[in-house]
């Protein structure tokens, strides 16, 4: 079944008259193997410059993620955040303390990366068909190296990731597109080491560094540092305009 929010989408694309809205929607994406996801999307006021699909960290799609996708539909894009946890248990929202944080460790044994991003080649088709346009990924935390692994296995005009712990893992990759990623230097849980291994692979690769640790951009958790989440932004932003628009 279309939703109103998809027929909006469909009549703006048709008759190339995008109105100026404020509105987001859940909707329900198909992926290659037939498995069906939930998916957040935020649509921008007038056209869209480019569709970006926002990947989630082990919270699901939750209230950070989705005011991600807003800010980034607030700036121009159609921004798509798929549920990528809809396979092991849909519907995951979680906060970043106690339970919550238990409950979201308990999810990474259990994740499977092909799967991923076969969701987040659904959310890439569905974003580029609807804004006609470009498509970028921009990731945290799990989501950084799914976005990661989007540059090296997907068709993306451009990714971004931020503290993918993973990323090391894949840093032999060749990459097809430009990618961009962001660490915090007082980040436990990813050893410079590690980013160093991407960097000798990818010299042309922008890395940076901020005086934070994991998840700095999160302002729902305990480490997050509001001058490196708005500088981090900012090059992010400047990256995928330039990339995307």
């Amino acid at each position: 079944m279309v939703s109103a929010f998809l027929r909006l989408l469909s009549a703006c694309a048709d008759t190339n008259k995008w109105k100026a809205v404020d509105m987001s929607e859940y909707i329900t994406l198909v992926a290659a193997d037939g498995h069906e996801l939930g998916a957040y999307v935020a649509l921008p006021e007038g056209k869209p410059i480019a569709g970006l699909v926002v990947v989630q960290e082990i919270f699901g799609v939750n209230r950070h993620i989705r005011s991600v996708a807003n800010g980034y539909a607030k700036d121009g894009f159609l921004a798509v955040a798929p549920a990528l946890f809809d396979r092991i248990e849909r519907g995951v929202e979680l906060a970043y303390e106690d339970a919550d944080m238990q409950r979201a460790r308990e999810f990474i044994p259990k994740l499977d990366t092909d799967k991923a991003l076969a969701d987040v080649a659904a959310a890439i088709d569905f974003a580029g068909s609807e804004a006609g346009k470009k498509v970028g990924v921009i990731g945290y935390c799990y989501g950084g190296t799914i976005a990661w692994l989007a540059a090296t296995r997907l068709h993306v005009a451009a990714a971004v990731g931020y503290y993918g712990g993973w990323i090391s893992k894949y840093a032999n990759e060749p990459l097809s597109a430009p990618a961009m990623l962001h660490f915090g230097k007082l980040d436990a849980h990813i050893p410079p080491e590690e980013v160093a291994k991407v960097q000798t692979a990818h010299p042309e690769v922008a890395i940076y560094w901020y005086d934070a640790g994991h998840g700095f951009n999160c302002d729902a958790r305990g480490s997050y540092n509001k001058e490196a989440a708005a500088e981090a932004r900012a090059r992010s932003l400047s990256f995928l305009k330039k990339h995307l628009a």
